[in-house]
């Protein structure tokens, strides 16, 4: 299993780092990073995008499954069927957030054991013939950072992409007079844990980033960074798509 991983996973994004820290002028391994980090991101979009529409069509129709849930509070059977037919009008799966992800998470997991512990090993280990062996890896990035020490800003700046991603994503309350429905509990429930997450994860983000090595951390804030900007592009773009097919369900009606 290891040498499946190492041959399938490990190996080809090792020599995808050197063969970019090889070809960026300056030597400079932290600009390999985030040209590696923004490829993989890149080849990754389109998983991306399905997970993150799942995640907001989820969001959206929220306030019906709270109606369903309190009109068949008593009728688990009903629900459930209930809950089906909603998710096949509405046209959303349930599951799309989350399979997306866990596709992702193998070579996301793999750049990250790259990064941890590849960049302190002798190259020529882990080439191909055809990549060019640096022999030493320069791990200084900007020409001040070393990358292969803690830094605490560059915990800091993952720390502010990290509370900017999960803020877009975070459940809004249900209105005051909502919140008294039995229906509106769990959306409440969900809302607040949300919240204490936006805080939360941050600040867990700074508290490890400050103790890993200045790569990995800048890693994490060039996946936070391209998450926010990947997040803008498809939720302006679904509202775009939403807003366009209300105008012609209006013009249809008015004709």
């Amino acid at each position: 299993m290891m040498e499946f991983f190492y041959t399938i996973l490990y190996q080809p994004l090792y020599n995808l780092l050197i063969l970019i820290y090889n070809l960026l002028p300056g030597w400079d391994v932290g600009f390999a990073i985030i040209a590696l980090t923004i490829l993989i991101k890149g080849l990754l979009w389109p998983l991306t995008s399905k997970s993150l529409k799942g995640q907001k069509a989820l969001q959206e129709i929220q306030p019906k499954i709270e109606a369903l849930k309190e009109e068949c509070a008593d009728d688990k059977e009903k629900l459930a069927k209930k809950m089906m037919e909603l998710y096949s009008a509405e046209k959303v799966n349930p599951l799309s957030s989350c399979l997306p992800m866990l596709v992702q998470l193998p070579i996301l997991i793999t750049l990250y054991r790259v990064l941890m512990g590849g960049l302190n090993d002798n190259p020529a280990e882990h080439l191909y013939g055809f990549v060019e062996n640096p022999e030493v890896i320069n791990q200084m990035f900007l020409g001040f950072l070393d990358l292969s020490e803690p830094s605490i800003y560059l915990a800091l700046i993952a720390g502010a992409f990290q509370f900017a991603q999960t803020k877009m994503l975070s459940a809004r309350r249900p209105p005051k007079k909502l919140r008294k429905k039995k229906g509106a509990k769990d959306e409440d429930m969900l809302a607040s844990m949300n919240k204490n997450m936006l805080y939360f994860m941050p600040v867990i983000t700074v508290v490890i980033g400050a103790s890993l090595p200045g790569g990995l951390t800048l890693y994490w804030s060039a996946v936070n960074l391209i998450s926010v900007v990947q997040q803008l592009v498809i939720f302006r773009k679904n509202k775009k798509e939403k807003n366009e097919k209300s105008k012609e369900s209006t013009k249809k009606e008015k004709e």
